[in-house]
């Protein structure tokens, strides 16, 4: 029975750092030690150490850590540093699915390319040469804004000062009047502007958007600017009465355009208020139990840019489409989803596509999941009016929440085996995790993660490095990705190999020498540093040649080289009655390479090695 030890193996941080202590560092080194931090999640020390590799062996290094620096740059919130080794990373590589995603404008061109075709449009039949815009869902029909009965033919009607006289009106809403668009609510319309419109469930309560007006007057801030505020209506006996303003209007700023929630406990609206982040955003506030509201809150950075957010729409699953100039577009006003998650919206904001969207402005989108129909509007050039309406029927799902398919096997490097129990991480471009999964009695792991963004996949299990792979947004098809582990921790014995267990690269000597070349020393370090951490292990180096040359004085070569490298481990403290020496010369050749047989540079160099074999 062998007498086992557990011999470390190079690959951990310990044996490195103790090496590159002593002087020895090499980029091979700096990887290994670098990923040993980053797997283990220490940023600063993985930061510490790309940068020593980065600077030192800039011509030694491939994309993979230029990207791993940045990451742990990032991690740190050295956000500008970051972006200096990002643009190293873009420079070292052209088709890595990261550097796609860190060009802005061919990114999101590819992003509204692969959403765009699932919609078929079709002209609104109740358009008129006039301008008709903001449609909302109302009993079987709709509601919609236009300036009809004005005369005016006026473009954009859509804007925060808008000052065309534009009431709402209704159509396929009552059995008495199928396909006859007419005026909505007596006491709703005035001779002011009213638009974008909401209605509850159960058809009691209206809210709609409303110039600012008092007791028959126009109410103006100091600019000159006439003000949009919303309103709220009660059904009352058949009629739209009790009309009030809602008490965080404000003569000062506009609010607008309101949507209730899927579960109309909070109305979701646009605004320019103090706290909006560009010209306007859109707003949340809480309706409570006894018909009061909340404070309004921002929804934040992720939907709102500097630019323009307005005209919110929620649907029945919670999936908030808005129109915006600020988010990537085609051009003006696209339109965009995103998925409210418990009440968050901190997601994936995606734009919607061709043929909704355009070059011009394309806004007061409105779905009905149920039915997969909806309707927009839009001031494109081959409309009947100014502002026209559009149908929409939903043909394939919008990758909001895309989900892809990930599978695979994990195995040991070395033997193949497959690897039970391994865990298979999913790792953001934030460092955190987002899911898990375990290796089955096959070795395999099924995931489902978010192709929307950037993830790392990485497998590990306790004896082993771990390994990853980034994988960057896709369009959803499956992918497999097979592991292939190398062991931290090596189990060996008499016999075995220690060069081969440690993975070392080749010992080189100079052609007809043998003393120990600089850069092999590291190699031969990497043994002593398992020596000192193992007192009890005896090594016997056994040096070979080639066959090219003479037997004699290859045999003679060899063991000079044997001795060589005992003498060396000696001098560096280790006993020297723990060592060994042999030369076979080329006695033990490993393939056909023999005297007289015709082999490649590459056959031949497999025989001149040389073997760390464990006598006890």
């Amino acid at each position: 029975m062998k007498n086992m030890t557990n011999i470390l193996s190079a690959l951990r941080s310990t044996f490195i750092k103790k090496v590159l202590d002593r002087g020895y560092a090499s980029a091979d080194l700096l990887k290994k030690l670098g990923n040993s931090y980053y797997y283990n999640a220490d940023y600063e020390d993985a930061s510490n150490t790309y940068k020593r590799l980065v600077d030192e062996y800039p011509d030694e290094i491939g994309p993979e850590y230029y990207f791993r620096y940045a990451q742990t740059l990032k991690t740190l919130e050295d956000y500008e540093g970051s972006k200096a080794v990002m643009a190293k990373f873009l420079e070292a590589t052209s088709n890595d699915a990261r550097a796609t995603a860190y060009k802005d404008e061919e990114d999101y061109l590819n992003d509204i390319k692969r959403n765009s075709g699932r919609y078929n449009v079709s002209p609104f039949q109740y358009n008129s040469p006039y301008s008709e815009f903001a449609p909302s869902f109302y009993k079987e029909g709709l509601i919609f804004s236009s300036d009809r009965d004005t005369g005016n033919f006026a473009r954009y009607r859509h804007t925060w000062n808008s000052k065309d006289f534009l009431d709402l009106y209704k159509v396929n809403a009552d059995s008495v009047s199928q396909g006859t668009v007419i005026k909505f609510g007596y006491y709703v319309n005035t001779r002011l502007h009213e638009s974008t419109s909401t209605v509850s469930k159960d058809g009691s309560i209206l809210y709609f958007t409303r110039n600012n007006f008092k007791e028959g007057k126009y109410i103006k801030d100091e600019t000159g600017v006439i003000r949009l505020k919303i309103f709220k209506a009660k059904m009352v006996e058949g009629v739209w009465s009790e009309i009030e303003e809602l008490p965080f209007n404000s003569n000062d700023y506009s609010v607008a355009h309101p949507t209730l929630s899927s579960d109309e406990k909070a109305l979701y609206f646009a605004s320019d208020m103090p706290g909006t982040l560009g010209e306007s955003d859109i707003f949340k506030v809480t309706i409570n139990e006894d018909g009061t509201y909340g404070t309004p809150e921002n929804l934040g950075p992720v939907i709102n840019t500097e630019a323009r957010e307005t005209f919110p729409f929620v649907t029945s699953e919670d999936v908030l489409y808005f129109s915006s100039d600020g988010h990537p577009g085609l051009g003006g006003l696209d339109i965009f989803a995103s998925k409210i998650a418990n009440g968050r919206l901190d997601g994936n904001v995606m734009n919607v596509g061709e043929p909704v969207n355009g070059r011009m402005d394309d806004f007061t989108f409105i779905f009905n999941e149920d039915t997969r129909k909806g309707y927009f509007a839009s001031n494109r050039a081959e409309g009947r009016g100014a502002d026209d309406i559009y149908a929409v029927l939903e043909t394939k799902l919008l990758l909001i929440d895309c989900e892809q398919a990930i599978s695979g096997v994990v195995r040991d490097k070395i033997s193949n085996e497959p690897l039970i129990g391994a865990s298979v991480k999913v790792i953001d471009e934030n460092n955190e995790e987002i899911m898990s999964a375990i290796t089955d009695a096959e070795g395999k792991y099924d995931l489902l993660i978010d192709c929307t963004q950037g993830n790392f996949v990485r497998a590990m299990t306790e004896g082993y490095v771990p390994s990853e792979e980034y994988l960057g947004k896709s369009d959803g098809e499956p992918k497999e990705i097979d592991f292939y582990l190398e062991r931290s921790s090596i189990t060996a014995g008499f016999g075995d190999d220690l060069a081969k267990l440690l993975q070392l690269s080749t010992i080189y000597f100079n052609f007809n020498k043998y003393d120990i070349r600089k850069d092999s020393e590291i190699e031969v370090e990497k043994v002593i540093a398992a020596m000192e951490k193992y007192p009890s292990l005896r090594i016997k180096v056994n040096s070979h040649t080639d066959s090219r040359g003479k037997d004699s004085y290859n045999l003679w070569l060899s063991q000079k080289r044997a001795e060589s490298t005992v003498n060396y481990m000696v001098k560096k403290g280790i006993a020297k009655e723990r060592l060994d020496g042999e030369g076979f010369g080329e006695t033990k050749l490993i393939n056909k390479c023999s005297n007289g047989v015709k082999c490649s540079d590459k056959d031949h160099e497999l025989n001149r090695r040389s073997e760390f074999i464990i006598l006890e």
